[in-house]
């Protein structure tokens, strides 16, 4: 898999920009601030339909502009496909495949593949466990297009659940108090037996969503495991083994103790002995045991305390966690090493995704740059941006346009 061309209609910084781009390594070189990494974050866009660099999609239309496009052809097995997308924040967001417009932006999820290393990949390691589990849940993505769907179904669950957890909270602080708590959605109006009845309705909802969603990510640790073992060994010989365990709140307790580990076959786990195929109809049981469980204490702080939106990803070096404990090259190590694993992953389920090295090899010592240019280099496709030329491998040694002010130019 390749890009064989990218345009861009008022993208960041971009009122337009037309590349013709080649399989092999391409090279985008210019001073910091000119330009270079909105190219890629353009690419990784189409992919994902998220930016690594923000939240919202607001910032990625010029500024002055109503909407950005992202126009991008795609090549796998001789086969081309052209994906357009038009960004418009605070509206519906419209795609287009070869021309043809789709019914959901989320339909061309799938069609270009990416892996993305990035100075915010240390956020990874050091990190909120919120970033590790948007790694797992890109991730699953990437390899499997309908989790967009279950992904955005879950969400969607939890959100009315939550309107509903911080009414109830509203009206439980009312009545302590002595007066009525005002609520726009009137369930603070509904009898406890009424918020209660409809809470059973959401907890269905999100046990069904949630074990999907929890299944597969615990599926895909365990697929990951090996495979982080071994490119950590590549990038840094020598240093503890670094391993992935799956933290979840099934058995969160309700005055907040640390949640344990999730390991398959284990006694009591909603797993399969012996295999990487976890239970969905045990795992939907258990989350909703666990929101029983944790009920009081849901009402009264208004959240939901159970459920994969809470869960972690557990970074390991040896017996310490890399989190607090590692040092700022092994940190980089374990990042670049989720990176690669989930490469390779994608790699194995059928043809090469493209590989993104946004501004990494500054942060990178030289023996380090050496082991992950020659780790990466056999890809079918690698967009690399530099401040400077020096900062890339020779083994790296492709294609090369220099970004400099909003002008992207080949170097020939």
């Amino acid at each position: 898999m390749h890009v064989a061309h990218l345009s861009l209609t008022d993208f960041r910084s971009y009122d337009t920009v037309d590349l013709g781009l080649e399989p092999g390594v391409t090279t985008f070189v210019g001073p910091n601030g000119q330009g270079k990494t909105n190219l890629v974050e353009a690419l990784g866009y189409v992919a994902t339909q998220s930016s690594h660099r923000v939240a919202t999609d607001a910032p990625l239309v010029r500024q002055g502009a109503a909407r950005a496009i992202v126009r991008s052809v795609v090549v796998r097995d001789d086969r081309r496909a052209l994906v357009e997308l038009e960004i418009n924040p605070g509206r519906a967001n419209r795609a287009r495949l070869n021309r043809s417009p789709v019914s959901r932006p989320r339909d061309v999820i799938g069609l270009l593949r990416t892996v993305l290393f990035a100075p915010e990949d240390l956020a990874l390691v050091k990190g909120d466990p919120a970033e590790r589990r948007r790694f797992l849940d890109d991730l699953l993505v990437a390899r499997t297009p309908r989790f967009a769907g279950v992904r955005a179904d879950y969400d969607r669950v939890l959100k009315q659940r939550g309107a509903l957890l911080r009414t109830a909270a509203q009206a439980r602080r009312g009545s302590r108090s002595g007066r009525r708590a005002e609520s726009d959605s009137g369930f603070a109006a509904a009898g406890a037996g009424d918020v209660l009845s409809t809470l059973e309705v959401w907890d269905a909802h999100l046990a069904r969503q949630g074990a999907e969603l929890l299944a597969a990510r615990l599926e895909l640790v365990e697929a990951l495991r090996p495979l982080v073992a071994a490119s950590y060994a590549a990038l840094a010989p020598g240093s503890a083994a670094a391993g992935l365990e799956y933290r979840g709140t099934l058995s969160t307790a309700a005055d907040g103790s640390p949640p344990p580990a999730v390991q398959p076959g284990g006694s009591g786990d909603p797993v399969a002995a012996g295999a990487a195929a976890f239970d969905r109809a045990a795992l939907e049981q258990a989350l909703r045991a666990g929101l029983l469980e944790v009920r009081n204490a849901e009402l009264e702080r208004g959240v939901t305390l159970v459920g994969p939106h809470r869960d972690d990803l557990f970074l390991g070096l040896g017996e310490l966690p890399a989190r607090g404990y590692a040092s700022h090259g092994e940190s980089w190590s374990f990042a670049l090493a989720l990176r690669l694993a989930a490469y390779d992953l994608l790699r194995a389920d059928g043809g090469d995704p493209v590989l993104i090295l946004d501004d990494v090899f500054a942060e990178l010592d030289a023996q380090r740059r050496r082991r992950l240019a020659e780790l990466v280099g056999s890809a079918e496709q690698v967009l690399i941006t530099a401040a400077v030329p020096d900062d890339v491998p020779p083994e790296l040694s492709g294609a090369r346009f220099d970004v400099t002010e909003g002008s992207v130019a080949r170097v020939r």
